[in-house]
């Protein structure tokens, strides 16, 4: 069912692509809100750097949320690189890899890492989408497939509203945030 969605949505997003005319920036940096499950909350913060015209760019983020009810909180970052395939001008193939940590007070340290591919792509000149299937393993966790959709409304060049949901059978990850683009 999730695999039959994740197509569905993949192939909606492709001829609505072709509406718009500007290049999709790589390079970025926002702050967000976060929500895990309605059970913990917190901020972060993100960002990416395009290299040059090589389609590739590094991309990373720190966030630190609270378990509601609780003085546990949870430090993740992650880090890692892309490259962006242009299917046309405004829609572009994702593919991603990254390594990720989490401390969680009283705990200790979970590693792991993330393979991730996508579409993301321009439906006008203030608006655009992301949709990405994700595969998440570690040492100390069981893998988990889940689908990320995400959505920004540029008010002008450089700002932005972003919004991005991730769900999967561990939970879903809510995020609601303002980006600077470049």
């Amino acid at each position: 069912m999730k695999r039959s969605l994740i197509a569905l949505a993949l192939a909606a997003l492709l001829p609505l692509s072709a509406q718009a005319d500007d290049k999709l920036s790589y390079t970025w940096i926002e702050a967000d809100y976060i929500n895990v499950d309605g059970d913990a909350d917190g901020f972060g913060l993100r960002g990416s750097l395009e290299f040059g015209e090589s389609n590739f760019y590094g991309f990373g983020g720190f966030n630190v949320v609270e378990i509601d009810n609780t003085n546990i909180d949870v430090d993740s970052f992650d880090i890692g690189l892309g490259y962006a395939h242009g299917l046309s001008d405004n829609t572009d193939l994702l593919a991603e890899f990254s390594y990720l940590n989490s401390d969680v007070d009283g705990f200790g340290d979970v590693d792991g890492y993330r393979a991730s591919v996508g579409l993301r792509g321009s439906f006008s000149d203030n608006f655009e989408g992301v949709i990405k299937a994700n595969y998440t393993d570690g040492d100390d966790f069981d893998g988990d497939f889940t689908a990320t959709v995400g959505a920004q409304y540029k008010f002008t060049k450089t700002w932005g509203m972003v919004g991005e949901i991730e769900a999967g059978d561990g939970g879903e990850t809510y995020l609601v945030g303002v980006r600077a683009s470049f």
